[in-house]
């Protein structure tokens, strides 16, 4: 592992461990192996290291949610189906990361102070996951939103539904309420398509 995966690995474990006020410099430096100059070199301060964590943290919880939803999607799972793969896999994995970490709390609002422009940026690079799913599927499914519905303004209904969960307060009974959540919103905005429908009328 080279100097930066090790170093990000190393901060992840002693912020766990500590929480962000209590962990110091040292103390990561020398989980990784190196100097607090060496450190140093990487990262100025405190806080950088810690909004890098955090970047890290986000973009192996997208790529944990895009995987999901393309393995569903290959599967031939419907839409919501995808959507919700694609949502549950991202908060499994946020999950595990602070679930066993006694300083959670604290790590959540340090989080929310000093990396909110991160978690901003996250969110939009989501939804636009989200709606290149949902043009993708329905193109290939023969779906089509309706009522004028745009998949980007799905792929922001379903962020403003989950919005509540972001906090990372979650357990398999909050998953399982995200999960029927995302279905039904995707259920009232899918039109079924036109296959189906002319086969429902041949079978009347």
């Amino acid at each position: 592992m080279g100097s930066p995966d090790r170093i990000l690995s190393a901060a992840e474990s002693v912020f766990a461990r500590f929480g962000f006020r209590r962990a110091s410099m040292s103390q990561i430096a020398d989980e990784a192996g190196l100097t607090r100059q060496a450190l140093y070199h990487h990262y100025p301060s405190k806080e950088a290291l810690f909004r890098a964590v955090v970047e890290q943290l986000h973009e192996l919880a997208y790529e944990a949610e895009a995987a999901a939803g393309l393995d569903q999607e290959e599967a031939g799972g419907g839409l919501a189906d995808i959507l919700a793969s694609q949502i549950g896999a991202r908060f499994r994995y946020l999950l595990e990361c602070v679930e066993e970490s006694p300083q959670a709390e604290e790590l959540l609002s340090e989080h929310q102070l000093q990396t909110r422009d991160l978690y901003q940026s996250f969110i939009e690079h989501n939804a636009d996951l989200r709606a290149e799913t949902i043009n993708r599927v329905c193109a290939k499914q023969g779906l089509s939103l309706q009522n004028g519905m745009t998949s980007r303004d799905l792929a922001r209904c379903i962020q403003l539904a989950i919005r509540g969960f972001n906090d990372l307060r979650l357990n398999a009974s909050t998953l399982g309420e995200l999960d029927r959540m995302i279905r039904l919103l995707v259920a009232g905005a899918v039109a079924p398509a036109t296959s189906q429908i002319s086969s429902k009328r041949r079978a009347r």
